[in-house]
């Protein structure tokens, strides 16, 4: 049976966590959003209320509605607050075992009819859906980031999700104003397996000395009309997630093309891992980002 989706538990407060969390509750949806630690919760609750400022600023919403969305934004370290949501959507990190054991935890405590999306960006949903007691209530919803601007979400079904789970995330993506791609459930779906390869390749043209940081992201720029250069924008995405889905497209598909930059290794080895890190392709430490190479 589809359903309307009036609570949504999001799991985890990070930048996709609580990018969710912000759209959600500014569609006029009861949000529940759980961390591991009160510290992690605050600080996504920051970045929702600085977040939602800029909003402002910029005239896409008015004060009263930051002030009815952040009333809607319930928050806690208690997996017990999900237990009246329709649909909980888990935003941790791109590692399938960490997703596992939020399945462990969460899936005791849902309603028998609730919905379990995860906001994977590259990991089979059929494979995670069967670690969980309901896979056919089990969907991929991949928001892209920064969630409250970016338009798109790929809803990616796995082998078992039914028609109803389906259609009941694809009402409610369009509650929140976004438009939906439908992806088949293969490795890193559609956005990623286009754009992560860029992105790689980018960096093989560093690696091979062919261009500098700023000469390749200045080409695509310019050349290519992209809004921002490919290592810019792995700085952005974190180059530890860039990472982790070449090496699921690389196992996935085992074709050499997807193999991941050895510098790209060297860069996560090393923990600079992009803006978040302060420091990968880009040195952010000082006033202006400085490239690294």
């Amino acid at each position: 049976m589809v359903v309307e989706i009036k609570k949504v538990g999001v799991v985890g407060a990070g930048q996709m966590g609580n990018g969710i969390a912000h759209v959600c509750a500014l569609a006029g949806i009861d949000v529940v959003m759980l961390d591991i630690s009160q510290e992690r919760i605050d600080e996504g609750l920051v970045s929702i209320h600085g977040n939602m400022d800029r909003q402002i600023a910029k005239g896409t919403i008015t004060e009263a509605q930051r002030d009815a969305a952040l009333g809607l934004i319930q928050s806690s370290t208690d997996v017990n607050i999900f237990s009246d949501a329709d649909l909980v959507v888990e935003a941790v990190s791109e590692n399938e075992q960490i997703k596992r054991k939020v399945y462990t935890a969460v899936c005791p405590i849902l309603k028998p009819e609730a919905i379990l999306g995860t906001n994977t960006s590259s990991i089979s949903i059929t494979r995670l859906a069967a670690t969980t007691d309901r896979p056919e209530k089990f969907i991929g919803i991949h928001f892209m980031n920064p969630v409250p601007i970016m338009e798109l979400v790929e809803l990616v079904r796995g082998i078992a999700t039914d028609d109803a789970t389906f259609e009941s995330c694809r009402n409610f993506t369009e509650k929140l104003g976004k438009t939906n791609a439908v992806s088949e459930d293969f490795p890193a779906f559609m956005v990623n397996r286009i754009l992560l390869p860029m992105i790689n390749e980018a960096i093989y043209t560093l690696y091979e000395g062919v261009g500098s940081v700023e000469a390749i992201d200045t080409a695509m720029r310019l050349g290519a009309n992209h809004p921002m250069g490919p290592l810019q924008l792995a700085d952005f995405i974190g180059l530890d997630t860039c990472l982790s889905i070449m090496q699921v497209l690389y196992e996935g598909l085992a074709d050499t093309k997807y193999r991941p930059c050895p510098l790209l290794v060297k860069y996560v080895e090393a923990g600079w891992l992009g803006r978040k890190s302060q420091r990968g392709f880009y040195d952010y430490r000082g006033e202006v980002p400085v490239p690294t190479r």
